[in-house]
């Protein structure tokens, strides 16, 4: 549960719901293959559970203000650059919009390219 303080009171948002939120937005995006298991906890998640639609996505908080690293496999032939800025921006987007969350940073890490 991830905790922010407004002035009408303290909102608690689960992580489980951020996760799916910040997946579904990257995978949407051209170019993006698809989300990396990253870090011992997830990998073995990813080994014992056949479906984990929310695997490369680590968030933390920082007072109010979430820190996203995503974890992504590109497609080959794509301008890297342009795919990075992109889930950059719509998941800034959406989690400011949709969840009403502040962003601090948004971190993608490209883990590999599929052919």
């Amino acid at each position: 549960m991830i905790k922010f303080r407004n002035h009408i009171g303290t909102i608690g948002i689960s992580t489980g719901y951020l996760r799916q939120l910040i997946s579904d937005t990257a995978e949407s995006c051209f170019g993006v293959a698809g989300l990396n298991a990253y870090g011992a906890k997830q990998g073995v998640s990813a080994m014992l559970k056949k479906e984990n639609t929310t695997k490369g996505v680590i968030i933390r908080q920082d007072g109010d203000e979430l820190i996203v690293d995503l974890h992504i496999t590109v497609n080959y032939g794509i301008n890297v650059g342009a795919i990075v800025d992109s889930i950059i921006h719509k998941v800034n987007y959406v989690l400011t919009e949709q969840a009403g969350v502040n962003v601090k940073s948004v971190n993608v890490y490209v883990d590999e390219m599929k052919g």
